[in-house]
């Protein structure tokens, strides 16, 4: 944050947490004091520092949660306290919100303030609809517009008629309630009944709809379906080219909802994954990653790497730790000496190359067997050292040792079932048909499923796709009595988000 401003408005975009611009990310990383809309994707509030103090200051059309008075008093009083102070706002600061006023304020009491422009709710939801607002052969202007005025009042019939043919394409913000008065005078005003128009509810998110109707029909259709606020109504010939730009809701996860239950911090990569495919990431973490029993074993491995023939870390989890190990004992790459370094898959290897180091080896297999397989087939090895989960299972060191090499094994964390709390949640989000799918991505995370639904787990389960990373994790679910719908061939998110688009694909074509 530039050291002369206090207070930043920043445009979050609407819907998809990843339409906020590179520079609003990066102050909201770094505030103090976090003011929040209700129409700001919550996913965004990860980012923030933990010790950052976040306030919920949501308004949605007539709903105001807090008044824009208090808003404007608590942006002052936390600037005039010395704290940076991001406001987060949906769409743009400056497009049919208050950010203007806000300024206005700021200034008048001597706030030094600056504005982040963010992408506006027409041009993101219309983008993730399927239509563009202009179009060579369609479309040459477009006119926004708010169906209130400053008292909430309508716009009068007479105003609506004289916008009716002003430009090709209208977008209408905050209409929703009026629809029907706005798509009459709109006709009034010379505009076709037959002109195409559309509601977008929930734009550039998962919920996401979409109802196109003429704009003699759409207020009809719009009741019908139950379409309500968040939305934007756009009117004009732009709207047919949904027939053929339509991207984002017709793919096989769009809407669909998964469960991630896995430990916090270790979600949000995943999350990302999940909502580019159109689906909604519910995140209830099942475990915690904590401290060994032996911390002081981690830091002395740290200095004696290069006694290895091979290093053999088998998650991201104990590579992390190993590397915060060798730099708190303020050492570097060259803490492995002559060691190489083995992986079980790529996403072990992504700690490692962002320090620098290119893994000898990465399982062609991503399992302990396929590790063991792989490493036989090299030079002779004479001593290895194994940095893994304490609860890990026994394969990979018992079959090196079985081969005649020295195994040191060193547990690099352990895992914790979390409480109560999570276990009633999680039952009672099942009982009530939340989820579409959940994603079980390792044994531990199996058992830790299996053992928060007790006696119920069976029938819970049965009620959703459980996606398993791969044959190790489908095993331990059989294990506990628990079968897998889906099981991802290449043990990693990406490839396990494919196999449960190819389910729901294939469903798909079954039911037509």
């Amino acid at each position: 944050m530039s050291s002369d401003v206090q207070v930043w408005l920043v445009g979050a975009g609407p819907g998809d947490p990843e339409l906020i611009t590179v520079k609003g990310l990066e102050l909201l990383r770094r505030a103090d004091v976090v003011l929040y809309d209700a129409l700001a994707h919550p996913a965004l509030l990860e980012a923030c520092r933990a010790d950052a103090t976040l306030i919920n200051v949501g308004k949605r059309y007539a709903d105001h949660a807090v008044e824009q008075s208090e808003i404007i008093r608590l942006l002052i009083e936390h600037a005039e306290a010395g704290r940076r102070v991001v406001r987060l706002k949906g769409g743009d600061p400056f497009l049919f919100a208050r950010g203007a006023e806000e300024a206005e304020s700021l200034a008048a009491a001597g706030i030094r303030y600056a504005v982040v422009p963010g992408i506006s709710s027409p041009v993101g939801t219309s983008t993730y609809a399927g239509f563009a607002l202009t179009h060579r052969d369609l479309s040459s202007s477009v006119s926004f517009v708010t169906g209130t005025d400053r008292t909430g009042q309508l716009r009068s019939s007479e105003a609506w008629q004289r916008l009716a043919t002003a430009t090709d394409t209208i977008c209408i913000v905050m209409g929703m309630r009026r629809l029907e008065d706005i798509a009459r005078a709109l006709v009034q005003g010379g505009r076709s009944a037959e002109t195409p128009s559309a509601v977008i509810e929930w734009g550039a998110r998962p919920e996401q709809r979409v109802l196109v109707a003429t704009l003699s029909t759409i207020a009809e259709r719009v009741r019908e379906q139950g379409l309500r606020n968040p939305a934007v109504i756009v009117v004009g010939d732009v709207v047919r080219l949904r027939e053929k730009l339509r991207w984002y809701d017709n793919r096989p996860l769009f809407g669909k909802r998964l469960l991630l239950p896995r430990p916090a911090g270790q979600a949000a990569q995943s999350a990302q994954l999940i909502r580019e495919r159109g689906a909604e990431p519910i995140s209830i973490p099942l475990i915690a990653i904590e401290e060994p029993e032996d911390p002081a074993a981690i830091r002395a491995v740290a200095t004696q790497l290069g006694q290895y023939d091979w290093v053999i870390l088998t998650s991201s989890n104990g590579a992390e730790r190993l590397l915060c190990a060798i730099r708190a004992a303020r050492l570097d790459a060259r803490a492995f000496g002559r060691a190489r370094i083995a992986t079980i898959g790529p996403k072990t290897a992504e700690p490692l190359e962002q320090f620098g180091i290119i893994p000898d080896l990465v399982a062609k297999d991503h399992v302990a067997e396929g590790l063991v397989k792989d490493l036989l087939e090299r030079a002779p090895i004479r001593r290895v050292l194994v940095f893994r989960a304490a609860e890990a299972r026994e394969v990979l060191p018992e079959s090196l040792r079985a081969a005649g090499i020295e195994v040191d094994v060193v547990a690099a964390y352990r895992t914790r079932r979390l409480g109560a709390q999570q276990a009633t949640e999680l039952t009672q989000a099942l009982g009530e048909r939340k989820f579409d799918a959940v994603l079980v991505t390792s044994s531990s995370m199996a058992t830790a499923l299996v053992e928060a639904l007790g006696s119920d787990a069976s029938r819970l389960l049965a009620r959703v796709v459980v996606a398993s990373i791969g044959p190790v994790t489908t095993s331990t679910l059989e294990s506990l009595g628990i079968g897998a719908d889906v099981t991802a061939s290449v043990h990693t998110i990406p490839r396990l988000l494919d196999a449960i688009e190819d389910y729901f694909g294939a469903q798909a074509l079954r039911c037509d």
